[in-house]
Order: C-alpha cells, then sequence, then structure tokens
C-alpha cells in the first residue's frame, strides 16, 4: 500500500499553471479580434435588428 509521493509546491504551481491559462484562453476569446472582426460583427448585429423592427407590427391607438 505505497502512495505516490506529491510534492504539494510542484501541484500548487500546476494547478495555478492551469488556472491562468484557462483564463488567458477566454481573454483571446474576449478580446482577441481584429477591428475589422468587431465591425463586422457591429454590422451584422444591427442588420439583424433592422429585419427584426422592419417585421414588427404596430398596436392600433385608443385616443
Amino acid at each position: 500500500m505505497s502512495a505516490e509521493i506529491v510534492n504539494l509546491r510542484q501541484f500548487r504551481k500546476g494547478k495555478t499553471r492551469l488556472e491562468r491559462e484557462k483564463e488567458a484562453e477566454q481573454n483571446r476569446i474576449t478580446f482577441g479580434r481584429s477591428k475589422a472582426e468587431k465591425s463586422l460583427t457591429k454590422a451584422r448585429n444591427e442588420k439583424a435588428d433592422k429585419a427584426l423592427d422592419q417585421g414588427r407590427l404596430e398596436n392600433p391607438r385608443k385616443d
């Protein structure tokens, strides 16, 4: 019944390294886009909003 000996300092450093890598990956996804990609996404969103508004039915007003 021998257990594997683990160096806690190395374990903590490895855990920290993995957490930082996950955060870096998320930041790459969030902030790692070029200006052209950002403007294209913005234009597509605006076009979709405009198309949605065009199909909206207006309620008759009761005066």
